[in-house]
């Protein structure tokens, strides 16, 4: 495995710049996800990594050595796609293999037999190796896909959304499953996705892209909780995060520069408090309820326990978990409410 860093990588497609300044650096073991949007740059990111792109500006290295020019065979990087991309004529065990008979690194045969076995183990698809591709779930297909990447023993996996196919429930199991195996092995991944859920149950940090720009890179949690500016406070949470007007709630404006107020809908506590509402939609969710208020002209979300005896248009009270309250200026930063200035 091996460290891999990008020093202000900009690449542009026209008049369409894909990324722009891009600098962060992914550890040695260590599982990174960018999250983003539709256009963020992600897939374009990975592609200069893999070399399947070259910057206009900057540099990149992989293990320490500059490989900002070198093709991508030279990179001894694996990429996995969202796509499965299968031999449909192959079966699952010369699937896994065929990146080791290639010219460029053909192996004993001995030798690739044991390391399509074990990486069929840990894929839980030992009982496959027989079935042609065609006769797979797309479960099946696409864990074939991720064994082919971990038979090669790269030094860096990039993976291009290569869950978002697949239905929910196997999703959540591929999931935990590519990251056990990552811990396993000792994986270093870069990871793109749109969907915030992979990124933080996965990741060991989150780099939130927008518009070709990183616009904050820390652990999940982190993320979570001290957002840089809106921007990143909007791509993490399900409900969204609500944002008030300050004038809305001005009694918990903790300084002057407060353009705005952010309040996670799991801090909103429904049943009593300072504040009244109505109830405008209830959301059964299971285990929880996201309910709909109508507060002061404005609408917030909030999240509560299933069994919660509320109804469609009753008056209800609500207080907040003051210390988590979020608080951004006109720019849309994050402002220090500790800061009295």
């Amino acid at each position: 495995m091996a460290e891999l860093r990008f020093e202000t990588v900009s690449k542009s497609f026209g008049r369409i710049r894909a990324v722009r300044e891009l600098e962060f650096t992914l550890a040695d073991g260590e599982f990174l996800v960018l999250l983003g949007p539709t256009g963020a740059g992600k897939t374009t990111t990975l592609r200069l990594a893999a070399g399947l792109e070259t910057p206009d500006t900057g540099r990149l290295f992989i293990g320490g050595e500059e490989v900002t020019h070198r093709p991508p065979a030279a990179r001894d990087v694996a990429f996995v796609f969202q796509t499965f991309s299968l031999y449909p004529h192959l079966n699952v065990r010369d699937n896994l293999a065929f990146p080791l008979r290639a010219p460029a690194r053909r192996m004993a045969e001995g030798e690739i037999r044991k390391r399509v076995e074990v990486v069929a183990e840990l894929l839980g698809i030992s009982g496959k190796l027989a079935n042609r591709a065609t006769q797979l779930s797309g479960g099946e297909m696409q864990r074939v896909a991720i064994g082919r990447a971990l038979v090669r023993q790269p030094r860096l996996f990039l993976m291009d959304e290569p869950l978002s196919s697949l239905d929910a429930k196997l999703r959540e199991t591929l999931r935990i499953e590519l990251k056990r195996i990552q811990r396993d092995l000792g994986a270093t991944i870069l990871y793109v996705t749109h969907d915030q859920i992979e990124a933080t149950t996965m990741a060991d940090r989150i780099g939130v892209l927008e518009a070709g720009e990183l616009l904050q890179l820390g652990p999940p949690r982190e993320i979570y909780d001290r957002p840089r500016d809106v921007r990143v406070a909007r791509r993490l949470g399900s409900p969204a995060i609500n944002l008030l007007p300050a004038d809305r709630m001005a009694e918990l404006v903790p300084r002057a520069g407060v353009a705005k107020i952010g309040i996670r809908p799991e801090d909103i506590r429904l049943g009593r408090g300072a504040f009244d509402a109505r109830v405008r939609q209830i959301e059964p969710l299971g285990a929880d309820t996201v309910v709909l208020l109508d507060f002061r002209d404005a609408r917030l979300h909030a999240l509560c326990s299933g069994r919660n005896g509320l109804r469609t248009g009753q008056e209800v009270a609500f207080d907040l978990a003051r210390e988590r309250l979020l608080f951004f200026d006109a720019r849309g930063r994050l402002v220090d409410s500790t800061d009295t200035g």
